[in-house]
C-alpha cells in the first residue's frame, strides 16, 4: 500500500497493527484534530472519524493526537468511522496543559524532527530556546533551530552565534521565509516519509515557512503587532501537510506558554554542558547552588559558563520538580531520589557524546 509509506508507515507501526489481530480494522494516520473530530488519511483517502467511547476514558496523554497512527473501524450502526486503538508511538511532544490542572497535552506524535522556530526580532530569547529544546529532546524527536526573519536583523550571524551558544551542536539555520532565502538549507531534513513539525511562538513565521515549503499559499499569515512585535494566532489547529519532497510537515498554533511536561532526559540533553561540568563536582548529588568544590559554580566564576544559563537550568529544574509533586503526591517523599536520576542523565551525557 503506497499511501502507507507515503505517510510514514514503517515496520514499527506494522508490527503494532498486526498485534491487534483483527480483520475488521485498518490503519490510518491522523492529519488534523478539531473539537473531538479527527481527519484521517486511510486507504480510501481522507476520512473523518471519532474516538471509541473507551478511549475517552483514558488520560489526555493517551488519547489520539495529530501524527498518531490509529486502528479504525467502520461503525455500521452509526454509519461512521471509529478510532479503536492508538498504535504505539515512536515519539511524542508534550507540554503541561493550560490552566491549573496538572495534565499532559500531546501536541503531536511520531515526529522525526522538530523545527523550533524563533525570529530575529524581540522574540529571540536564548532562555526560550533552552526551554523548547528541553521539550523536544524529551519527545524522542531531533531538534533543529530556525532563526526566521533575518530580513529584520542587522546582523543575523550574531544571533546565530548566540543561539549556538545554548544549542550544543543542534543545527541552527538562519532563514527568511518572507524573502524565500536560506530555506534550501532545510532540504536534507525533508526526506520522503519523514515527519517534521514547526514549533514556536505566534508570529515567528511558521505558516510562512510552511507555505514556502509547499510552494503555495495554504496557511493564512498575519503581520506581527508593531507595538510589541508579538504575533497573532493565524493557525487554529494542528495539521499535517504532505510536501512535494515527500516529507510531512505539521504546522502548529503559536504557543503563548511553553509549560514543560515530565522531562528528565530532556533537561539532561538540553543542558549537557552542565552535565559535563557536574561530572567533576565533589558530590554526586550536587545541585550547583552553594556546595563546596562545585565544578559548575567554578565554571561560572571563571567565565566558562554563563550565569544566566545556570539560572535557566535551575528554573527549569524547579518547575519540573514542582510539576512532578503535583502530578504524583508520593513524589514529595522522594523528590531527591528522582533528581538523582536527572543528575545521572546529566553525567551520562559525557559518555553518550551529548556535549560537543
Amino acid at each position: 500500500m503506497t499511501w502507507l509509506r507515503t505517510y510514514g508507515w514503517n515496520a514499527h507501526f506494522e508490527k503494532a497493527f498486526e498485534a491487534l489481530g483483527s480483520a475488521d480494522l485498518e490503519p490510518g494516520r491522523i492529519i488534523e484534530e478539531q473539537r473531538g473530530m479527527y481527519r484521517i488519511m486511510a486507504g480510501a483517502g481522507e476520512i473523518r472519524a471519532e474516538i471509541a467511547g473507551r478511549l475517552r476514558l483514558l488520560g489526555p496523554g493517551d488519547q489520539p493526537a495529530v501524527g498518531d497512527w490509529v486502528a479504525i473501524q467502520a461503525d455500521p450502526g452509526a454509519g461512521g468511522i471509529i478510532i479503536r486503538q492508538v498504535l504505539d508511538r515512536q515519539s511524542k511532544i508534550s507540554r503541561k496543559g493550560a490552566g491549573s490542572a496538572v495534565r499532559e497535552q500531546v501536541l503531536a506524535a511520531n515526529l522525526d524532527t522538530v523545527f523550533m522556530v524563533t525570529s530575529c526580532n524581540e522574540d529571540f530569547n536564548p532562555r526560550r530556546i533552552e526551554r523548547y529544546l528541553t521539550m523536544i529532546w524529551e519527545s524522542g524527536a531531533s531538534p533543529v533551530v530556525l532563526l526566521n526573519k533575518t530580513d529584520l536583523a542587522g546582523d543575523s550571524q550574531e544571533l546565530v552565534e548566540l543561539a549556538e551558544a545554548v544549542t550544543l551542536g543542534v543545527p541552527v539555520h538562519a532563514v527568511s521565509a518572507k524573502r524565500d532565502t536560506g530555506l534550501d538549507s532545510l532540504t536534507p531534513y525533508l526526506q520522503p516519509g519523514k515527519t517534521l513539525a514547526l514549533l514556536g511562538s505566534s508570529g515567528v513565521g511558521k505558516s510562512t515557512i510552511l507555505n514556502r515549503l509547499l510552494g503555495q499559499e495554504v496557511q493564512a499569515v498575519q503581520e506581527v503587532r508593531g507595538d510589541d512585535a508579538r504575533g497573532r494566532h493565524t493557525t487554529r489547529s494542528r495539521q499535517l501537510f504532505l510536501l512535494p519532497s515527500g516529507a510531512l510537515v505539521l504546522d502548529t498554533p503559536g504557543l503563548r506558554e511553553v509549560a514543560l511536561w515530565v522531562s528528565d532526559s530532556g533537561l539532561g540533553r538540553a543542558f549537557a554542558d552542565i552535565g559535563q561540568l557536574a561530572a567533576d563536582c565533589r558530590f554526586q548529588d550536587c545541585v550547583h547552588r552553594s556546595e563546596p568544590d562545585c565544578a559548575v559554580i567554578a565554571a561560572v566564576e571563571g567565565g566558562a559558563l554563563s550565569p544566566a544559563r545556570l539560572e535557566s537550568y535551575h528554573t527549569l529544574r524547579k518547575e519540573l520538580e514542582q510539576l512532578k509533586r503535583k502530578a504524583d503526591p508520593a513524589a514529595q517523599a522522594n523528590s531527591k531520589q528522582r533528581w538523582k536520576t536527572t543528575h545521572k542523565s546529566l553525567r551520562g551525557g559525557r559518555k553518550k557524546g551529548w556535549f560537543r
